[in-house]
């Protein structure tokens, strides 16, 4: 579907929710698994938030350091929030067949499905939904469709995942990590990225979509959830619920782009012939690994 370039309107309202993917995640850089349940849970109690989603893998749940990751879940629910399907393996759909691709979310589904506060949302691992396999692509599409699941879709991430792994790396490497740089470039780099998706999805809807932002189930967020919400308040944003957000009718549009493989947004944008960059400079994972390095590191 193409979009036409419109004019923002005048007066807007900027609406986000939050979501986390990968649930349940191994140890990390700094806390046990329970422990990262446990204070993700109370920093999102402490700063107020509504209901987020966490996504689930169901095939991480009993390996290594997931071990009591069905509890970690439950406790997440017990809490107030929601859950949903983010495939059993977590596979790349570039990397794989599109019957085998529905068997895996198949399996994580017959984990997920009649389990308290669930929801029919499927997010795709690493945001994949088939590169240039237009073929593959509208095949997994329908076959979500048939089994009445929905595109868990993303509009706004600053590949906190990538800061994680420069975290845990840090970390093992036993190099002096800067808490404090490291809480300010998590907070302002998500704030940003809302922003920015915010003023690029006004300038292709004509109109301002509830945001959803993706998050990641990691100690970053365990030490630093609570504070980005209250930065997102700072900063103009209403933190709704994840039902909110899904509930917006940007959730029906399906752009057929040369590949999907981000955030709706910046698909959205492409299809309207918005030139790159469409998507946050911190995305640039080399950007992001030099100020990490600067900030962070001190080298």
């Amino acid at each position: 579907m193409l979009l036409l370039l419109l004019p923002v309107p005048a007066a807007a309202q900027k609406m986000i929710a939050l979501s986390f993917d990968d649930a349940p995640r191994g140890r990390g850089a700094f806390f046990t698994p329970d422990e990262r349940t446990q204070r993700i849970i109370a920093e999102l109690k402490k700063a107020d938030a509504p209901q987020a989603v966490f996504f689930v893998n169901p095939a991480a749940i009993g390996q290594g350091d997931g071990v009591g990751g069905a509890e970690r879940i439950a406790a997440y629910v017990a809490a107030g929030h929601v859950i949903a399907n983010h495939s059993n393996t977590h596979p790349h759909l570039g990397a794989t067949t599109a019957d085998a691709y529905l068997a895996d979310i198949d399996a994580a589904e017959a984990w997920l499905k009649g389990r308290p506060s669930y929801r029919p949302w499927f997010r795709f691992p690493f945001l994949d939904e088939g590169g240039k396999d237009k073929v593959k692509r509208d095949a997994v599409r329908a076959g979500l469709a048939a089994r009445g699941l929905r595109n868990g879709y993303v509009t706004a991430e600053s590949s906190d995942w990538h800061l994680e792994t420069l975290t845990r790396e840090a970390v093992q490497a036993g190099k002096p990590v800067d808490r404090a740089a490291l809480g300010d470039l998590y907070v302002t780099w998500h704030v940003e990225a809302a922003d920015f998706a915010d003023g690029l999805l006004q300038q292709v809807t004509g109109r301002q979509p509830v945001q959803v932002m993706l998050l990641h189930e990691t100690d970053l967020a365990a030490l630093y959830i609570g504070d980005l919400v209250r930065a997102l308040r700072r900063a103009g944003w209403t933190v709704v619920s994840a039902d909110a957000a899904y509930a917006d009718p940007l959730g029906q549009e399906m752009p057929d782009v040369p590949a999907a493989n981000g955030t709706l947004t910046e698909a959205l944008a492409w299809a309207a012939g918005v030139p790159a960059p469409r998507w946050y400079r911190y995305n640039q994972t080399d950007l992001a690994t030099t100020v990490f390095r600067e900030q962070v590191l001190s080298e």
